[in-house]
């Protein structure tokens, strides 16, 4: 006997600094020749070779029961073109190989920054509604082969997520 899926619905939330400090950070522009500080990109990237690319990605829908956290660098991704997009996230939690139900949390990412996730970060996205969308990753070299641990809700809850649409 088949189950039915469970489905459920995560409205996304505008970011700001503070209501993303428990997944990274968000880095808004600032003036040219500003002094580095605690704004700017706290970036871990010492256990590998940083790779910086522009990854297009086709529209997919807003739903997800995959999320993925890496465990050896931060990651950053910001779109071009000044597209907005959607992510979902939880926090790192290195005790456990899956993310709390309860902490899963989506945000509206606007076209003006970018995202530095914290080390452990758990991430399903970037979601869209357009056709496509170019982002820029910047991770290690080999973060996709060595440095990958997906938790699959489908699997372990019989759960899926999606995303409420960008408002």
């Amino acid at each position: 006997m088949s189950r039915s899926i469970l489905l459920k619905q995560l409205q996304a939330q505008s970011i700001t600094p503070e209501n993303f400090r428990s997944y990274g950070q968000v880095i808004f522009p600032s003036i040219d020749g500003k002094a580095y500080d605690a704004e700017d990109a706290q970036l871990n990237l010492q256990n590998g070779i940083p790779r910086i690319y522009i990854m297009r990605l086709h529209h997919q829908g807003r739903k997800f029961h995959k999320i993925t956290r890496h465990v050896q660098c931060t990651q950053c991704l910001g779109s071009l073109e000044g597209k907005d997009w959607l992510i979902a996230l939880a926090p790192p939690n290195n005790d456990t190989d899956q993310p709390k139900l309860e902490e899963i949390a989506a945000f509206r990412i606007p076209g003006n920054c970018f995202i530095k996730l914290e080390v452990g970060t758990w991430h399903a996205g970037p979601y869209f509604d357009g056709d496509f969308v170019d982002f820029y990753n910047l991770e290690l070299s080999n973060t996709n082969e060595i440095d990958h641990f997906t938790h699959n809700f489908l699997e372990s809850h019989n759960l899926e997520f999606e995303i409420a649409s960008i408002s």
